[in-house]
């Protein structure tokens, strides 16, 4: 296997890493309006993804900045096409890293209430749009002989494209409700239950519809098997959460992404971004990447780093395992 094909697939974890541990931090994000019933209830929420929301970032900065120096082709066409989407999510990432900051700065019910409208909607729009960045990353879009996307806005909205917003908005979802029945006590513990059976319902109904498209158009053997994975592991999650087993239902609700996002990039490579305007214009790992000596510099830097970044996010999420609940919030 050469470098730029093992770059890939780093870039592929490290995408995968982002959305299992931001997933549920969406979804988390998302529940406030959804599953909170009042300030209390939505501190609680807050407060179980409080300690890690920031850390899980990090994941979407080490695989922007892994692309940014292996496959820089790559990185200059997607960041160019899709400036809007990706200016978006930034934009929403930023709001939302200052609404946590924020939120409990002041007392005043309306200052919480706005910056908590922050925290649901900076959560529900890049759920939704990171679907669709990777459906026409899939999917191909209008790349020409230069290398350059020379489409129009309009094009990333797509059918198939929008299709995998809902998939990564309602997963994300799920996700997150099952990690707030895992992480909270009482009532709310209940009510997250219930509310995650009636959303990996609905997740595998859309997810299936979109991963058995993605396979009659892209997909082959290997690809086949992730799709039956995802399938097989969301079926699992939805039951184990109606049997009260939260631990196995995140466990296999993560499964699910991570079979998902397999399933994506098996059917994308050797291309990182195919071009639907003729296939020979296609961004490949090979005509996308760095030199053979920038990858090998890479590879010791990141075989060095990444297993201390690993345990100390591990750390922490062993250090914050506790369950919260409406009684160990105080009065405000």
């Amino acid at each position: 296997m050469e470098l730029h094909d093992v770059w890939f697939v780093l870039i592929a974890v490290l995408w995968t890493g982002y959305f299992f541990l931001e997933g549920f931090d969406f979804g988390i994000g998302i529940l406030t309006k959804l599953l909170a019933r009042d300030r209390k209830e939505r501190r609680v929420l807050i407060n179980t993804i409080g300690p890690v929301w920031d850390g899980n970032e990090v994941w979407l900065l080490s695989a922007g900045g892994a692309t940014f120096a292996a496959f820089p082709e790559w990185y200059a066409t997607l960041f160019s096409g899709f400036y809007l989407p990706l200016l978006l999510i930034l934009v929403c990432l930023i709001v939302r890293g200052v609404a946590f900051e924020y939120r409990a700065k002041r007392p005043e019910e309306n200052w919480q209430r706005n910056w908590e409208h922050a925290i649901f909607w900076t959560s529900l729009l890049p759920a939704v749009l990171w679907g669709v960045a990777f459906g026409n990353i899939v999917r191909g879009v209008a790349i020409d002989a230069h290398k350059e996307y020379v489409g129009s806005f309009g094009d990333l909205l797509n059918p198939y494209a929008l299709l995998g917003g809902l998939v990564t908005l309602t997963l994300f979802t799920f996700h997150g409700a099952v990690f707030a029945a895992l992480k909270t006590v009482g009532d709310i513990r209940v009510r997250a239950r219930k509310l995650a059976v009636g959303l990996g319902l609905l997740t595998a109904l859309l997810a299936l519809g979109f991963l058995l498209w993605t396979q009659a158009d892209k997909g082959d053997g290997t690809s086949l098997v992730a799709l039956i994975v995802a399938v097989v592991a969301l079926a699992g999650a939805v039951g184990t959460i109606a049997a009260g087993r939260e631990g196995w239902s995140f466990a296999l609700s993560g499964v699910t992404i991570v079979a998902v996002v397999a399933m994506l990039f098996l059917t994308l490579f050797p291309n990182v971004m195919p071009s639907s305007l003729d296939p020979a214009w296609s961004l490949t790992v090979t005509n996308a990447s760095s030199t053979p000596y920038t990858l090998k510099i890479m590879t010791w830097c990141a075989g060095i780093a990444t297993p201390v970044v690993l345990l100390y996010q591990g750390w922490t999420y062993w250090v914050f395992r506790k369950r919260i609940g409406t009684q160990h919030i105080a009065d405000a």
